[in-house]
């Protein structure tokens, strides 16, 4: 066997290896998304009290950043951290954490129970299964969005769609003047449209903020 051979077969292993590790890293980010799909419920059980805590959580998880970043590790946090980093975040102040958090308390604090609800679902399932379905399936590239696939745009899509449908449709929203399918359709191409934009982790600022905004437009 060559050893032309011999290193294209070791260099294909590596290039492999890397995307295993890279999917693993985006598997276990996303499932931080979907888990923020039940804070609706606990805002509907708890709703002060949530609020508190996840102000506390953004507040204690910025002060972990800045003590890893000065070479001082925190338990847990810090290891949970960096292995959900991606690789434009190395040695940098991770973020997606506040983004996310801040998004789902400023949906919370602007919008209705259901509209809000609505927002931070689609952050959920919506942003949080578009880069997986990316990483996964996506072969055709969208220009200028820095790496989006029209697989995740088309995921964030389905997932923002359904969710709200079903968000609408389990809260029995159905006066003759509201469409529940036209709210979500509304709904799933704005989010779609935010989470093509190359905006990095503000997107988890906007989409909630925006949804809601939009959700309570149309159930007003």
């Amino acid at each position: 066997m060559s050893k032309g051979l011999l290193f294209s077969r070791k260099y294909s292993g590596i290039i492999s290896r890397q995307k295993f590790i890279s999917l693993l890293k985006e598997a276990f980010r996303k499932s931080i998304h979907l888990c923020s799909a039940f804070v609706p419920y606990f805002l509907f059980v708890a709703y002060k009290p949530v609020l508190a805590v996840l102000f506390a959580a953004a507040v204690l998880y910025s002060a972990a950043e800045i003590l890893r970043l000065n070479g001082k590790e925190v338990f847990l946090v810090s290891a949970v951290t960096e292995a959900a980093a991606r690789k434009r975040d190395e040695n940098k102040f991770v973020l997606g954490p506040v983004t996310l958090v801040l998004g789902i308390i400023a949906a919370s604090l602007l919008w209705e129970p259901l509209p809000a609800a609505i927002g931070i679902y689609a952050l959920a399932f919506g942003d949080g299964l578009a880069s997986l379905s990316g990483k996964l399936f996506g072969r055709i590239h969208i220009p200028f969005t820095e790496g989006k696939t029209v697989a995740g745009s088309l995921t964030c899509f389905a997932a923002i769609f359904i969710s709200c449908f079903a968000a609408c449709s389990f809260a029995q929203v159905s006066p003759p003047s509201h469409d529940t399918a036209f709210i979500a359709l509304a709904a799933a191409v704005t989010g779609m449209v935010i989470e093509v934009l190359p905006l990095k982790d503000f997107d988890n600022l906007l989409i909630p903020v925006a949804l809601g905004g939009l959700s309570q437009f149309f159930l007003s």
